[in-house]
């Protein structure tokens, strides 16, 4: 799960730098492995990224480089490739016109790919990001269209229509984002399924001519913060074309069996709550999971003897203090949050994981001391921070501690951009309610119905905008595009995306359990020097710490 920023501005004179900055920070619970800008100044492209947070990427005189009124901002969550700031977006490609992409997602079918862009294409394919694989393919695409015109020449609207329909025919999986097409426009596209958010906003331009400015961010809250009006979604299947040649924005379906099927695992964890995805407001999603959730927990435990419900910061806090109303007991914050840590749940590896979970809360003593206490989390993954939140609450004199989660039991894989990669290292995986409360030590655990799930999110979708269907498929192993568990794919998602191959990736030492051996086949590619981020050019200069940084050059093709 990654965010994506993308800005025109009508008035060639202003930057977007400062936007894309401040957007990416409201995004920044999307992804917080790595983080880039790159924008076009009359036709120069200006690139910085690295591994962090964006407010450690970007520091003043990278900024200051950053000039232009186009450009794409990314936040990266990595779920496929590995960590390498190689990896980090937006990526580029020189032919044609100068190409970038910032996209959010996962592409199920990168292994074939691959090999027709390698092969086929005779393209270069130098990391292991689907990500390059979506940039190459929509840069042949658009080679087949315009030919070899100078950039910005030869290439309208309907090009590009067509370019993204050849990569919606060719590219499965949940995906959304934007290219910019140097010279030529901004292009926002979503994946034919819905699966990844993005939406359009607008403001009137400081030309006062009648001019607009653009935005697309994956999450309405970024639109906001940057005082834009939000416009709509952008709907399944459909790409967005805003031409900085002449500012005007056209849209079009470009797949013929497009079906909006989102995400629904957004609307419990990954969206902040004061985000609008397609209509639907995250924050009354999550008010009405705390309801059906309640609704559960009396139809199971009518003569309960629950005293407080407290939430497990800070995801849940929307529906623990629904479930506590529709309870008729008290709402409580038992643990405070040390808001300097990532979200455990995307932070790599078990051990982090494990390690970070008491560094991230504490509790507040006398909230639990000789209580039966309701804990309330939005979902439980691999059990690592529920098993060690249990612990606390009960260190901290709970007398009975009861765990309710607003999503269902989590036992199959996510494959579109969400890091929960093997049913193995899933607590619910071959066990039911009565075994996963005693792997995390509570007294009884409680799961949302995906019925009631789908139902709090449906219900509160406006009339004119629907939701019918959604992807839940790490809770159903039911998969929009098509996979089916035990398919030859999920063999080989699972050795690229277990724990352990992360853990290799990131150059930590194996246990002696592991061998560098039992590990073939987790990369495509060889380790790359001083861990991608020297580029082609040999440039020496340092990254994220030294003074005398630069943007990264764009000649690392």
């Amino acid at each position: 799960m990654c965010g994506i920023i993308a800005i025109l501005l009508a008035n060639e004179d202003e930057f977007v730098n400062q936007m894309i900055f401040d957007g990416l920070t409201v995004l920044q619970h999307r992804g917080q492995d790595a983080a880039g800008i790159v924008t076009s100044e009359r036709r120069r492209l200006h690139l910085r990224k690295d591994n962090g947070l964006v407010k450690d990427v970007f520091q003043t005189h990278h900024m200051a480089e950053l000039r232009g009124n186009v450009g794409l901002g990314h936040c990266r969550y990595p779920t496929a490739g590995s960590s390498s700031c190689a990896e980090a977006q937006p990526l580029y490609t020189n032919y044609p016109h100068g190409i970038c992409v910032a996209h959010n997602g996962n592409l199920t079918n990168t292994h074939e790919l691959t090999d027709v862009v390698r092969d086929t294409m005779q393209r270069h394919v130098n990391t292991d990001s689907d990500s390059e694989v979506l940039l190459n393919i929509f840069a042949e695409c658009m080679m087949n269209r315009t030919g070899r015109g100078a950039a910005g020449h030869g290439c309208e609207a309907e090009d590009v229509f067509a370019a993204i329909e050849g990569v919606m025919e060719k590219c499965k999986g949940g995906y959304a984002g934007a290219y910019l097409i140097n010279g030529v426009g901004i292009v926002g596209f979503r994946d034919p399924h819905g699966i990844r958010p993005v939406v359009l906003g607008s403001r009137q331009s400081s030309l006062g001519n009648g001019k607009l400015d653009y935005v697309l961010a994956s999450e309405s809250v970024a639109i906001d913060t940057l005082g834009f009006n939000l416009e709509r979604d952008v709907r399944a299947g459909e790409a967005v074309f805003i031409d900085m040649r002449t500012g005007e924005m056209q849209s079009k379906i470009c797949h013929p069996d497009a079906s909006t099927s989102p995400c629904i695992f957004e609307y419990v964890y990954f969206a902040r709550p004061d985000s609008i995805m397609d209509g639907v407001s995250v924050y009354e999603s999550r008010l009405k999971m705390g309801e059906k959730l309640a609704e559960k927990v009396l139809k199971l435990h009518p003569d309960h003897d629950i005293d407080v419900v407290i939430p497990i910061p800070d995801t849940s806090r929307t529906s623990a203090l629904q479930a506590a109303y529709c309870l008729g007991r008290p709402f409580r914050e038992g643990f405070i949050k040390n808001r300097y840590i990532a979200r455990t749940f995307i932070m790599p590896g078990q051990e982090t994981r494990k390690k970070s979970v008491r560094l991230k809360l504490n509790t507040i003593k006398s909230e639990f001391a000789g209580r039966n206490v309701l804990l309330v989390d939005d979902s439980v993954v691999r059990g690592t921070t529920a098993r060690e939140i249990v612990q606390m609450a009960r260190d901290a004199g709970a007398n009975k501690v009861y765990f309710t989660s607003a999503a269902p039991p989590i036992r199959y894989p996510n494959i579109y951009g969400i890091d929960i990669p093997t049913m193995r290292e899933l607590v619910a995986y071959e066990r039911d309610e009565e075994q996963i409360a005693k792997h995390i030590g509570c007294d009884w655990i409680i799961y949302q119905d995906l019925k009631d799930l789908e139902a709090s999110v449906s219900t509160t979708a406006p009339p004119d905008q629907p939701l019918e269907k959604f992807d839940t498929s790490c809770f159903s192993a039911k998969y929009v595009t098509g996979e089916t568990i035990g398919d030859e794919y999920f063999t080989r998602l699972h050795k690229l995306r277990n724990d352990a191959a992360q853990e290799e990736r990131r150059g930590a030492p194996l246990k002696d359990s592991q061998s560098r051996s039992s590990m073939t086949g987790t990369m495509h590619s060889a380790p790359q020097s001083m861990d991608g981020c020297e580029p082609v050019s040999n440039d020496k200069r340092q990254s994220v710490t030294g003074a005398g940084s630069s943007c990264e050059p764009l000649n690392n093709n």
